[in-house]
């Protein structure tokens, strides 16, 4: 998904930095609505996991404070290992369907522009 989102990104920023006469915007427009649903699916579905794990690593820090097991640290340690991969993809997401959004106002400019 990493390397779908940049990809996506980054042929969208292409485009609109080209500013080819013949670019069919509206194609382009309605093109970049429907990724970004499926990104905010995406994205949305990271979240729930994200704040699940950020959840159960609290419980576990809890656990681990609150009784003298071991292996309640190991627990901890094994969540928080797992959930610093999901806060950075939840990150990347969230920044990049942002941009996203800034390219769709581009993009809406661009087929209002010659309608003025």
């Amino acid at each position: 998904m990493r390397n779908r989102i940049l990809n996506y990104s980054q042929r969208i920023q292409k485009l609109i930095k080209e500013d080819n006469p013949s670019t069919d915007w509206s194609f382009w427009l309605n093109d970049l609505l429907t990724q970004i649903q499926f990104f905010q699916h995406e994205r949305f579905i990271h979240l729930i996991v994200t704040v699940t794990f950020a959840l159960l690593e609290i419980i576990s820090i809890s656990l681990t404070l609150l009784t003298e097991n071991r292996m309640t640290i190991v627990l901890s340690f094994t969540i928080l290992c797992l959930l610093i991969p999901y806060i950075r993809h939840y990150y990347l997401l969230e920044n990049e369907v942002q941009k996203m959004y800034q390219y769709y106002d581009t993009i809406l400019m661009k087929i209002k522009k010659p309608e003025e």
